[in-house]
């Protein structure tokens, strides 16, 4: 368990996971071992957040620029995920762990969407921690299909423009009713967001560990959130001034 103060824990922890490839490469592995590998550390993940009373934890799984790599990569890495909810599936919704899938749903492949729906659909009611699976996802997409569904609205007369608030923005997103990431972890010691929940990250934490994602153990994780403890959020404010004589 975690020593953190509960009041300390970040709601809802994003994490960018990178550098599969890379730590096959550093070991002379096809990069499909890395990304097999990779799977493992989303299992520990899970029980870390859950235990550290994370309550949103949402991994990028795999991007809609994604599907530019070789074809043989994006086979074994569907086949992943396809293993993942069968294998895993039953042992996360004993867990009470709820799946929420965000990205674009049109044009999946028809072995993949239903598998993604059922993992959703089974974990509907479960009230532990919420695994948010960002898959063919991309922020600029995301924020896209928004603006499209709101001006359909407009257009349609059931909208006025002058209610489009960033509020009414944020519940077109894929995101709809889940909290803003409080910490956004980056592994591989790459430093940027790479199209990853660019609204909703307005005014998350952000910290890149130089592990690759396949050595992000449980000590890595619990290391971050007790960095993340020390940090002072103040959301565009102020700190508040001490008192006279303190």
């Amino acid at each position: 368990m975690s020593s953190l103060p509960p009041s300390t824990v970040p709601a809802h922890v994003a994490i960018i996971m990178d550098g599969n490839g890379r730590w096959a490469n550093a070991r002379g592995l096809p990069r499909t071992m890395g990304h097999r590998k990779g799977v493992e550390t989303v299992r520990e993940a899970v029980r870390t957040a859950a235990e550290c009373g994370v309550a949103y934890l949402t991994l990028f799984a795999f991007s809609s620029e994604n599907w530019n790599r070789p074809q043989s990569e994006i086979s074994d890495l569907m086949g992943l995920l396809k293993t993942f909810i069968r294998r895993d599936l039953a042992s996360l919704h004993r867990e009470n762990v709820r799946i929420r899938v965000i990205g674009d749903r049109a044009n999946l492949r028809s072995d993949l969407l239903p598998l993604l729906l059922e993992a959703e659909e089974t974990t509907r009611l479960n009230t532990g921690i919420t695994l948010v699976i960002a898959f063919n996802y991309g922020a600029r997409d995301e924020i896209a299909r928004a603006v499209r569904k709101l001006a359909g609205e407009v257009a349609a007369g059931r909208l006025d423009p002058s209610a489009i608030t960033p509020e009414r923005i944020g519940a077109s997103l894929d995101t709809a009713g889940i909290p803003d990431p409080d910490l956004i972890i980056r592994t591989s010691g790459e430093e940027r967001l790479s199209n990853f929940l660019l609204w909703q990250a307005a005014y998350s934490e952000l910290m890149f560990v130089p592990d690759f994602w396949p050595d992000f153990s449980r000590e890595t994780f619990l290391a971050a959130l007790a960095r993340y403890s020390m940090r002072e959020r103040r959301f565009g404010g102020l700190q508040p001034t001490l008192a006279v004589g303190s």
